[in-house]
């Protein structure tokens, strides 16, 4: 177990895309520590098999954010996964929901960032992964404020791999097409409603309709490149935008 001895924070991990992160570094050694939030029970449960901690920080709010790092100790991996989404023409887009979709999928990152690092720096050795999305390489309709966070993820990534490259620190991030999640499930319904489509149309015109596979990405899948990414293998693998998106931005 090549992870053994280090700790890996992972946000957005109580579910998806994050949870199968986390899964994949406890397998390989990490202590890690969740992020998120859930059914009381349910997170237990999680936390047992995968001999966790877990942090519900509402990272929107930044007090919280760093108590929930004081609270984690020296981070050795630090994976910014947590995100939100809404679906609106922007002339009707929801400035509460603008705000919270770039302070959760964008700032919050920034906030870890900056608290992760001189840990990071001290021992010569971290890996920062950062979570976004096809949609920080090409734009779909009716998501401004989503595009917005996934490409400026991208754009911050790409900085701080500058910034932290003689340090030992790597900073990468992964950029899925659609994955079947619980994110992913709950915007059907206002794609519907945005676009007049059914559920159907949605999946199969929308969702996957630039998936040259025609085929969801799968959670396991994008845990399979963190985990790869936290190897001595990767070491010169630094400000990369990894697609895993079936072939979507290959066009």
């Amino acid at each position: 177990m090549f992870l053994e001895g280090k700790r890996a924070l992972v946000t957005g991990s109580t579910s998806g895309i994050g949870l199968a992160i986390a899964r994949e570094l406890a397998a390989e050694g990490a202590q890690v520590t969740l992020n998120g939030f859930g059914d009381e029970g349910e997170i237990a449960k999680l936390c047992e098999e995968l001999g966790a901690t877990h942090s519900g920080a509402d990272l929107t709010d930044v007090a919280q954010v760093e108590a929930m790092m004081a609270d984690a100790g020296e981070i050795d991996i630090l994976v910014n996964n947590a995100g939100v989404q809404h679906v609106s023409p922007v002339e009707d887009f929801p400035v509460d929901k603008w705000n919270l979709i770039i302070a959760l999928n964008l700032t919050a990152a920034f906030h870890t960032t900056r608290l992760a690092v001189p840990g990071m720096k001290a021992k010569g050795w971290g890996r920062i992964i950062n979570t976004a999305s096809a949609h920080s390489k090409v734009a779909s309709p009716f998501k401004s404020a989503y595009n917005a966070s996934k490409h400026g993820i991208a754009g911050f990534t790409k900085t701080i791999a500058l910034e932290l490259a003689e340090h030992g620190i790597t900073a990468n991030c992964i950029s899925p097409g659609y994955v079947w999640t619980p994110l992913i499930e709950g915007q059907i319904p206002d794609t519907m409603k945005a676009r007049g489509l059914t559920r159907d149309e949605v999946i199969n015109d929308v969702l996957l309709v630039k998936q040259a596979t025609k085929k969801f990405v799968q959670p396991e899948e994008v845990g399979a490149i963190a985990a790869f990414l936290c190897r001595d293998e990767a070491q010169n693998v630094n400000g990369a935008n990894w697609s895993i998106d079936g072939g979507w931005t290959a066009e």
